[in-house]
Parts: C-alpha cells; sequence; structure tokens
C-alpha cells in the first residue's frame, strides 16, 4: 500500500472515530422505537449488557490513555476490553429489544463502526509504544478475550479516579434509560 493510500485509509477511520458515538445515539434511538421486548428478552439480554458495562468500568480503572501501554487488569485479556464491554451492551441490549432483525443490525453497526477504529486504534498504540506494543499484540487478541492473563506487564490496581477522569458512569447511564425503556414498553406503557 502506498502513502496515499495510507492516508486516504487513516482518514477514513479517523471520520468513523469521530463520528462512532453520534452514530451510537440516533441507533439506541431507533432501536428503543422499534423494539418489541418482552419480560422474557429482558431477562436474557439485560445480565449480558450489564456484564458489558461492568467490563467497561473495569477497563476505565486501568487506562491511562497515552500516557502508558496499559497491559493490567481487562488489556491483559483483550487489547480493546473498552470495546468488548460495549459489544456486550451491544449484544445484551438486541436480545432485551426482542427483534431479530434489529439484533442483527445492532451488531452489523457494531462491527462496521469498532472494527476500523481498533484498527487505527492499533496503529496508533503501535507508534507511541514502539518497543512494548509489538510482545503485548502478539500476546493478547485484538478482540475477543484470552482466558490467561498477559503478565509481562506491570501489574496495576483498578484506579477509580481513572473511572470518573474517563466518565465511564455514562456508560452505565445510557444503557439504564435504554433498559428502563424496554421494560416500559415491555409493560405497554408506550
Amino acid at each position: 500500500m502506498n502513502s496515499t493510500e495510507q492516508l486516504q485509509q487513516r482518514d477514513t477511520r479517523s471520520t468513523i472515530q469521530r463520528m462512532r458515538v453520534p452514530l451510537g445515539f440516533v441507533t439506541a434511538i431507533l432501536f428503543v422505537v422499534f423494539s418489541q421486548p418482552t419480560w422474557r428478552s429482558l431477562l436474557i439480554g439485560a445480565p449480558l449488557a450489564l456484564a458489558g458495562v461492568a467490563m467497561r468500568a473495569w477497563a476505565s480503572g486501568h487506562l491511562h490513555k497515552n500516557a502508558e501501554l496499559t497491559v493490567s487488569g481487562p488489556y491483559a485479556h483483550t487489547r480493546n476490553p473498552l470495546y468488548f464491554g460495549s459489544f456486550l451492551m451491544a449484544v445484551g441490549s438486541a436480545i432485551c429489544g426482542g427483534s431479530w432483525w434489529l439484533g442483527t443490525w445492532l451488531v452489523v453497526f457494531f462491527l462496521a463502526v469498532y472494527w476500523p477504529v481498533m484498527k487505527a486504534e492499533a496503529l496508533h498504540m503501535q507508534t507511541l509504544f514502539s518497543e512494548a506494543y509489538p510482545q503485548w499484540a502478539a500476546a493478547v487478541p485484538l478482540f475477543l478475550p484470552r482466558l490467561s492473563p498477559y503478565k509481562n506487564g506491570q501489574a496495576r490496581a483498578f484506579d477509580l479516579r481513572q473511572y470518573w477522569h474517563h466518565r465511564e458512569y455514562r456508560a452505565l447511564i445510557g444503557l439504564t434509560v435504554v433498559i428502563v425503556m424496554l421494560t416500559l414498553k415491555a409493560a405497554g406503557v408506550f
């Protein structure tokens, strides 16, 4: 790939990165409007979505973005625990929604938006941490977590200040709003 193609690919990924949050809000609104939740779908999907929020919280408490290569906590299992947590939230929400076509849309949307973002961030991390990143990347999967933790990095405890700094509580608030709306819809309130 020549340098012009690399720049075009980087620009496309950058555009997707900037648009992922607004697109996510629009998708969430459309999802709630067109969903057909049942009590059963909520009971099955909500725990999975909450596990996704927990994964994101755990990851944010370890992350020191662009300052150091984070390899502790969930980063010892996957290079992208925040996105993996978001994926669990999307799948859990899709199940809650009770519509297979909406669920399929959520998963396709997630992969279409976040796969290029993960690839772009991997290139960025390679540039920032050129000595430590290759060994970690060779041992830790990009997305799906490995069961045994990566042990060649600095062990760091969860830091609640990092959780607040990254404002990760917003994911919990957003998921709570979606689940409440789906619950009200399942109850026939609207």
